[in-house]
């Protein structure tokens, strides 16, 4: 199966702010990187389009002509719990050195851990690997977090060194499963 996954845009939140779950607006740059995007894609057929439900990989998807995504939750961005639209060099909580230091297994207080999210977007892999055939096509258009996810479960890179290979935004990234 050839799997598509397509960064969001950038954003408008300032830098080193955590915002997983939180529906931020696209930066004024949209329309440049959205373009950029769908050119990306231009020629490439899909036997199904997916969209994380959050705004910011929403719209891009609609942007690109796919406006009929089906949305699929376990494409969200890593939940960030507490630390939601904090910047992270101003959160007092202690369990952010813990984090630090193990983000793999250490959850954000009240979210996720590295893992929690691996297995939440290899459960949708795995769905999808029982229900499409091996050479079905698969968009989805999401962020950076399930993208490193789903690079892992294809055997790109190793999980430890997930965050050193984050896609630019409105970039696409091939993953063969």
């Amino acid at each position: 199966m050839q799997l598509y996954l397509i960064r969001h845009t950038s954003v408008s939140v300032p830098r080193g702010t955590c915002y997983g779950w939180t529906d931020v607006p696209v930066s004024n740059n949209f329309e440049i990187e959205a373009e950029a995007c769908r050119r990306q894609l231009c020629g490439l057929q899909f036997d199904r389009v997916y969209t994380s439900p959050l705004t910011r990989a929403r719209k891009l998807a609609d942007y690109c002509g796919y406006p009929d995504a089906l949305m699929e939750p376990r494409m969200k961005e890593m939940h960030m719990g507490d630390w939601e639209m904090q910047r992270f060099d101003e959160i007092k909580d202690p369990q952010l050195k813990e984090y630090y230091e193990n983000y793999l297994d250490s959850p954000t207080r009240n979210g996720e851990s590295f893992q929690d999210l691996y297995r939440r977007v290899a459960s949708f892999i795995e769905e999808l690997k029982a229900t499409l055939s091996p050479d079905a096509s698969v968009a989805v258009f999401c962020h950076g977090g399930p993208i490193i996810c789903a690079m892992v479960y294809g055997g790109l890179i190793p999980l430890e060194q997930g965050y050193a290979n984050i896609p630019d935004y409105a970039s696409v990234t091939k993953v063969e499963i």
